[in-house]
């Protein structure tokens, strides 16, 4: 599959678009810099990107094992928090009550993959075929001279 690589913003306006749980997103990557917010008060989504960050250094202290944490939901009685991230990009969401977990989850993975898609190489244009020379048909050229011949005496 083909994946194009996504604007920031118009991943983070598809998102809101198709899922209707999510209140506020914010991109960030792993030094807390934003790349992109559906909230249009810069120092709300830094704020946000904050609390994430301070959520992700929790869980990765409680985790066992190995593996990189890549996904995680903290849930109120309000509202939840969704954090996903691939590599050095994460996504933060913000939603109401009760959200349907699976979901948000998909669609924020979905997004986050759409803004990290590697474009497929440019494909060189395939090398034409020159196609073969006919030969071209040899005719005996006549010579014609327009020299008149003396008369015969």
């Amino acid at each position: 599959m083909l994946w194009a690589v996504m604007d920031v913003q118009q991943a983070l306006s598809d998102l809101t678009e198709i899922s209707s749980q999510i209140q506020a997103a914010v991109v960030f990557d792993g030094q807390g810099q934003v790349s992109g917010s559906t909230l249009t008060d810069p120092g709300r989504a830094a704020g946000l990107v904050r609390v994430a960050a301070e959520l992700l250094s929790a869980a990765e202290g409680l985790r066992s094992g190995s593996s990189a944490l890549t996904q995680m939901e903290v849930a109120t009685s309000e509202g939840s928090v969704f954090v996903v991230r691939d590599g050095d990009t994460s996504l933060v969401a913000t939603t109401g009550g009760n959200p349907t977990v699976g979901l948000v989850f998909y669609d924020l993975k979905s997004a986050l993959r759409s803004i990290k898609a590697k474009p497929a190489p440019a494909r060189k244009p395939a090398a034409r075929k020159k196609a073969a020379a006919t030969p071209k048909k040899k005719t005996a050229a006549r010579k014609t001279s327009t020299r008149k011949k003396p008369d015969a005496p």
